[in-house]
């Protein structure tokens, strides 16, 4: 993993995640976007797996539905946005060429 890969998975993921952890991860993985999907995949099940809202009456209301939303909206920006390690065909229309033909829109006498 060079630099730039471990810039963004800490941008991605927030700088106090592991480096060393990261590093392991892309050996195995071998992409950058697949290790930033797989430590948000275990922050989304670490979540899940207790309860979303507690209330003690009277004494505190804890809430961790938004914490779960906001975890899966920042999967879907993952998959969404450019990883620094994508081929570089995968963009869209990228060295296309589009040819037209252009008109009049009335004719002219």
């Amino acid at each position: 993993m060079d630099e730039f890969q471990r810039s963004w998975l800490l941008a991605q993921l927030g700088p106090d995640t592991d480096p060393a952890d990261l590093e392991r991860r892309f050996v195995r993985l071998r992409s950058a976007r697949a290790v930033a999907l797989e430590v948000l995949g275990e922050r989304r099940a670490k979540l899940l797996a207790d309860p979303l809202k507690v209330t003690v009456d009277g004494v505190v209301t804890m809430d961790l539905q938004e914490n779960l939303r906001g975890i899966e909206r920042q999967i879907e920006t993952v998959r969404q946005t450019p990883a620094p390690d994508d081929p570089e065909d995968e963009g869209e229309g990228a060295d296309t060429l589009t040819m037209s033909v252009m008109v009049p829109s009335r004719r002219y006498r």
